[in-house]
């Protein structure tokens, strides 16, 4: 019933009967059990209709309050929600990633700020999400296959990060979180299986299925960079500790490519992406080359996983000029026709996440929490 009325907004008690199947003497007792325990209340009364006018419930804003947090290798943002998702106050910090510490000490300055410019005391934040590149493994309490960021492997860092924070915190690959943002907000959005392929300065992918998250036995799906696919010397380090498929796909091999063209001075793949879209022919012929290298990574995955929608993310991959090549050039290497889109979000997609992830994590322990004897009664 609370995801209900969070879903649908202000409603009565008979539109809960009739969206939920429950009776309404049943509906009338978890009704006052929400009330009494603050996470619903009173909004005001239905008008227009024939007969006595009919209550309103919504949830109450202020019932608990959220931090998603974005780690990435060159920026670290957060932002801060109320219970319903509303976002009431955000901070973009450019990263400190010298050092897996100073990224640490960072991640709780920007979360504590960002409860402060909300008029917040951190203690009042019911939950926190972390998002980073890499794979935690909670046996040991390690964030593996993260090369972007420096020492992010390191024993103890969770256990660090859940300190500076000092509440509850959960972890999860910033790719899967930018899927969630989608699928909340996003070109995901009543698409029951998608994938989210993010190409930046890392490549992954996020995947959705039937609606939800699919993480694999161990948290790894998704982190295709390591796939075998691309051309080179597999022994050789890049690939080892990167994976094939992002030192050939990322921002990397863009950069190479624009330099073996003599394409000067080609500071970014955005700047690659610039020139081109300007008219100049060497740079349409390195944006073409990376279209193909990402229609490889997408047509390697659609037999495996057949996503009614590919979304491309990620400092490279949403760039909207890539859509029309990769598209052409999956035709060509591939049976399967898919629908492709560009990110809606564009760099908050995982900050997005974060917060929807902690929204929920949030409601689950504001529901154990809070006194609902009257709830439990049904």
């Amino acid at each position: 019933m609370l995801e209900l009325i969070r879903r649908t907004g202000a409603t009565s008690r008979a539109q809960i009967a009739r969206a939920s199947g429950l009776s309404k003497p049943t509906v009338s007792l978890a009704l006052g059990g929400l009330v009494d325990a603050g996470l619903v209340h009173e909004v005001g009364r239905a008008t227009g209709g024939k007969g006595p006018s009919a209550v309103l419930y919504e949830l109450n804003p202020e019932s608990g309050w959220v931090v998603g947090i974005d780690v990435g290798a060159h920026w670290v943002r957060a932002a801060l929600a109320d219970i319903t998702g509303t976002i009431v106050a955000r901070l973009d910090e450019r990263a400190r990633s010298r050092s897996s510490g100073a990224l640490v000490a960072q991640i709780g300055e920007i979360a504590h700020g960002v409860a402060s410019q909300g008029d917040l005391r951190w203690r009042q934040v019911t939950h926190a999400t972390v998002g980073s590149s890499g794979v935690l493994d909670p046996s040991r309490g390690l964030l593996a296959h993260a090369p972007n960021l420096p020492g992010w492997g390191r024993q103890g860092l969770v256990g660090a990060i859940r300190d500076e924070l000092g509440t509850a915190v959960s972890f999860e690959n910033d790719v899967n979180l930018a899927a969630l943002g989608e699928r909340a907000h996003g070109a995901g959005r009543d698409v029951g299986t998608f994938v989210f392929l993010w190409v930046g300065t890392g490549v992954g992918m996020g995947i959705v299925i039937d609606g939800e998250l699919y993480r694999g036995a161990g948290g790894a799906a998704g982190e295709i960079g390591y796939m075998p696919v691309g051309t080179g010397d597999p022994g050789d380090a890049g690939f080892r500790r990167r994976g094939m498929l992002e030192e050939q796909t990322g921002a990397s091999a863009v950069m190479r490519d624009a330099r073996s063209a003599g394409l000067r001075p080609a500071r970014s793949p955005k700047s690659v992406f610039a020139a081109a879209a300007r008219g100049s022919a060497d740079a349409a012929a390195v944006v073409r080359r990376e279209a193909d290298r990402i229609a490889l990574a997408i047509a390697a995955v659609a037999p495996v996983l057949d996503p009614e929608l590919v979304i491309l993310g990620g400092g490279i991959g949403s760039n909207p000029d890539l859509l029309a090549p990769v598209d052409a050039r999956l035709r060509e290497i591939s049976p399967f026709r898919l629908r492709l889109a560009t990110t809606q979000l564009g760099a908050d997609a995982v900050l997005h996440g974060a917060v929807s992830t902690a929204l929920q994590a949030a409601q689950d322990q504001l529901f154990t929490r809070k006194p609902l004897s009257r709830i439990a009664v049904i």
